[in-house]
């Protein structure tokens, strides 16, 4: 089984891209220098927006979820895990996890990277506020 999300959001002039734990993807069009994990902002869809199918399979306790960033010609990919616990229903934002923790913004734990683990070059890229950036999440199931 696998399930496919395609959330376009935008660069900002204040991202930094610096925290160690966390990656965030937001609705909102404002960002503050203390907003150190998100890497868009602007975005067309949070938690709450995603696909039942989506919701469904990455609440499978053995679900994989990739994560590609695409900004210009610069990509990054993550790869995390699902959790049956994940609910999916915060209004504005998705958070990317490398821990185990989950809450409302949660859309993936375990990760192997956070915002601070991102290239320093699609990091440039993320703070033009011009810069379209394509957020893929692909949930898979194995069988």
């Amino acid at each position: 089984m696998e399930e496919t999300e395609v959330i376009t959001a935008y660069g900002h002039g204040l991202i930094r891209s610096t925290h160690r734990t966390t990656f965030e993807i937001t609705k909102e069009k404002h960002l503050t220098e203390r907003g150190d994990c998100i890497v868009a902002v602007n975005a067309d869809k949070a938690a709450m927006d995603l696909g039942q199918g989506f919701k469904e399979a990455a609440r499978k306790p053995n679900a994989k979820i990739r994560i590609t960033i695409e900004a210009g010609e610069e990509k990054e990919t993550v790869e995390a895990m699902g959790d049956p616990e994940l609910c999916f229903s915060h209004p504005t934002d998705m958070v990317v996890r490398k821990s185990s923790y989950v809450c409302d913004r949660t859309m993936a734990v375990k990760a192997d990277k956070a915002a601070s683990d991102f290239s320093r070059r699609l990091v440039k890229k993320l703070q033009d506020p011009n810069q379209m950036v394509k957020v893929t999440f692909t949930v898979r199931v194995p069988s």
